[in-house]
């Protein structure tokens, strides 16, 4: 008999719950989830203000946040959609912060503080806000993408699958897109590294939402990619969601040129191949995202993981700046080529009814 092995959750040590957050009726439910998973210790706290959880030094602060989950109610600002290409129309947060122990996470350079995972209780006001921004965006609502309708990105400053069993919010929101009333498509996307998707199964999708499961190299995810689900149990989610219907995509990311990458990614998109070669009908999508990184992020990724054997060398790296001025590093042009060349004709020999979106 084959036991299929339980899928990876993460449960936090500790809930801190704000004031206002306990008031509302989805954050209930959270602490209801919670107290489900066994979650230790849940403190409901007088106020709306966190309490610190700075330690001795950077890699205390890192420990004691990341086993640390904050229900909170997100403030305007938060709430305020923002456009995020090249992914989508407009970024749309249900939480801010990942409990993944990735070594060359985004977030570092992005987030300000300890890497401590909030959770937004306010949910309906948040979904409420959609309706206002469709049809206005400029990634797929007016471009060749125009067949996915209006996207909302809800995977830019978390990993919404990671804290499905403790939250139920991206359940809500995907049956919020499949079911509400729209005044032109909409399409819901997020991308995970986890592969509890059995919750997503049996939702009222309607093909609204795409499901993209983050995947790498072998050796990139098997080393850099700590806390996560391991990648054939990630491939396996994607058959399982393309089976219920979901549109799926690959987020191949960060692509970096290990030795023999060629034979590792190949290897990769081969297993995919294998893993929906049952789907004719097959709606697959993919995202090519390469390894870069800043002089922030830099810092405080090293802090965090001090003995790291990411590459993140400044000078064998080409600098670039971004559109508001900000510099990153990125691989020179030359191996950019390489790769991008590759991954081109590589995807559309294994993958042939793949549908890149795009290389950057």
């Amino acid at each position: 008999m084959t036991i299929t092995p339980s899928p990876v959750l993460w449960t936090p040590q500790r809930v801190l719950v704000t004031r206002s957050a306990a008031e509302l009726p989805h954050g209930a439910e959270i602490i209801r989830r919670c107290e489900a998973a066994g979650v230790p210790a849940i403190d409901v706290l007088a106020g709306d203000r966190l309490p610190s959880l700075r330690g001795a030094d950077e890699r205390t602060t890192y420990a004691a946040a990341k086993r640390t989950l904050a229900v909170v109610v997100a403030p305007p600002s938060k709430r305020r959609m923002q456009p995020i290409p090249p992914s989508a129309d407009w970024r749309m947060d249900l939480a801010e912060g990942c409990p993944g122990h990735c070594q060359y996470c985004y977030l570092a350079g992005s987030l300000s503080g300890p890497p401590i995972t909030r959770v937004y209780a306010n949910l309906p006001e948040i979904l409420a806000g959609m309706d206002d921004h469709v049809g206005r965006g400029t990634v797929t609502s007016a471009s060749a993408r125009a067949g996915e309708g209006t996207t909302f990105e809800a995977s830019c400053y978390t990993d919404p699958l990671a804290l499905e069993h403790v939250t139920g919010s991206l359940s809500a929101a995907i049956s919020h897109v499949g079911t509400h009333d729209w005044a032109a498509p909409v399409g819901l996307r997020f991308t995970t590294k986890y592969d509890d998707v059995a919750p997503l199964l049996a939702l009222p999708h309607r093909g609204r939402t795409r499901v993209r499961v983050s995947v790498n190299a072998e050796e990139v995810a098997g080393r850099f990619e700590g806390g996560t689900a391991r990648l054939p149990r990630r491939v396996a989610a994607l058959a399982q969601l393309a089976a219920a219907g979901y549109p799926v995509g690959l987020t191949i990311a960060p692509i970096m040129p290990i030795p023999d990458w060629r034979n590792s990614y190949g290897a990769l998109l081969q297993s995919v191949a294998e893993a929906t070669a049952g789907f004719p009908e097959l709606d697959l999508t993919v995202e090519c995202i390469t390894h870069r990184f800043t002089a922030a992020s830099k810092e405080v990724l090293t802090s965090w993981y001090p003995r790291t054997k990411l590459e993140m060398d400044e000078s064998v790296r080409t600098r670039k700046f971004g559109k508001f001025g900000a510099a990153k590093y990125v691989y020179p042009k030359e191996t950019m080529a390489q790769l991008h060349s590759w991954f081109d004709s590589e995807i559309a020999a294994t993958l042939p009814t793949a549908r890149a979106l795009y290389w950057t």
